[in-house]
């Protein structure tokens, strides 16, 4: 049976639920590189957690996310090179959202580890601004971007009614089923 451990990830940090394989050991504060719903990132394991286990031995918060492996010297390199790219296509980044007359205000932007998918930080609420700044980028012929919104509490989490106003809106498919199976 695979545990659960708490781990967070991201510039605008995230915490989320990561499954780990049995024999796995991890300590906390140890770095992980891991698959969450944005793609292979790099995180720090906060905590252990005790399975939750229906009457069948079944655990009730399942979760696709999971701890791909520790970090290794390769791992940091590139996310520290990673990092210094989107300081240097910061500025790019801002002057695209004003040709395109978009009402979002960049904060931050961050590359997957493996570079398939660039997040954009915006402050602003879900909303249409942030699907039209996806779609013009995937019209621009500038990759796999995801727009999260950021709001004073972190990032703005998806409301449950569908629609690409209130999901993680990209200009990319986004198909990772489950991984640490």
């Amino acid at each position: 049976m695979n545990g659960n451990v708490l781990v967070r990830y991201g510039t605008v940090s995230e915490v989320a639920r990561f499954s780990r394989a049995a024999d796995a050991v991890l300590e906390r504060g140890e770095r992980v590189v891991v698959r969450s719903h944005r793609g292979v990132e790099i995180g720090t394991l906060l905590e252990d957690l005790i399975p939750q286990l229906d009457n069948a031995g079944n655990d009730t918060e399942p979760t696709s996310l999971c701890i791909l492996r520790t970090a290794t010297r390769e791992d940091e390199h590139t996310a520290n090179r990673l990092k210094d790219e989107c300081e240097q296509e910061f500025q790019i980044w801002r002057r695209r959202i004003d040709e395109w007359k978009l009402d979002l205000e960049l904060i931050d932007l961050e590359w997957t580890l493996d570079k398939s998918k660039l997040i954009l930080y915006v402050l602003n609420d879900r909303g249409p601004e942030c699907t039209k700044l996806a779609l013009q980028a995937a019209a621009a012929g500038l990759g796999t971007v995801e727009v999260q919104p950021v709001g004073p509490e972190g990032p703005v989490t998806p409301s449950r009614e569908g629609g690409c106003g209130s999901g993680h809106c990209g200009s990319g498919g986004d198909s990772h089923g489950g991984c640490c199976g």
